[in-house]
């Protein structure tokens, strides 16, 4: 399907922000915010995910789906997009929205196979949702290792933090395992328009 169709197909984002909020009271560690992240947010980390560079691009916890718009709007037409999605409410807006798109209900520990399943040895970027700081010491270091086997090497995870978040112990750790995980790590300025405001950290393998 080219980017033109599958631009057609995307659906309105209507009642979502609430579907938001129900979701992240009733599972505040793996949704991380009360709103989705905001249009300016998901312009940024796409961009400095390298997605217009890439042939195979994941995200991670895809939400109800801005950065998934912004990725389709930005990939080159006959780029693999894989989006995964753990929570059930959320996979059904993604599919509602974008009918076509490979939308994944499953755990993002599993993306190297996710990968393989699909034919393809690794991932060129990586743009995640994730909220690291409210994961536990363990479970960063399980989604990191993961995210390693997943990328090429030279190839591109971004994700953000709110700035709310990053003197959190969690928040610091996050940081501290990137800059150990990855042979280079850059940080955005904040980006005050997001609500909370937040940061992005670009990690190259």
């Amino acid at each position: 399907m080219g980017l033109a169709e599958e631009k057609k197909q995307i659906l309105p984002l209507s009642q979502n922000k609430t579907l938001f909020l129900k979701e992240f009271f009733r599972a505040p560690q793996s949704i991380g915010a009360i709103v989705p992240s905001s249009s300016i947010l998901a312009r940024e980390i796409v961009e400095m995910a390298d997605v217009a560079e890439s042939s195979v691009i994941v995200e991670y916890g895809a939400g109800t789906g801005v950065f998934t718009e912004e990725i389709l709007r930005r990939k080159k037409p006959d780029a693999a997009f894989l989006a995964i999605e753990s929570n059930p409410a959320m996979v059904q807006i993604l599919r509602q929205r974008f009918p076509g798109l490979t939308i994944l209900e499953n755990s993002v520990e599993e993306t190297p196979r996710l990968l393989r399943q699909f034919q393809f040895a690794h991932a060129d970027s990586i743009v995640s949702g994730l909220p690291w700081s409210s994961f536990s010491d363990e479970l960063q270091t399980h989604l990191l290792k993961a995210t390693l086997r997943a990328l090429r090497p030279g190839g591109v995870f971004a994700t953000f933090a709110y700035l709310t978040g990053l003197a959190l112990p969690a928040g610091t750790t996050f940081r501290r395992k990137i800059r150990r995980f990855f042979s280079e790590v850059s940080i955005s300025p904040v980006i005050w328009q997001n609500l909370p405001p937040a940061i992005i950290y670009r990690c190259v393998k």
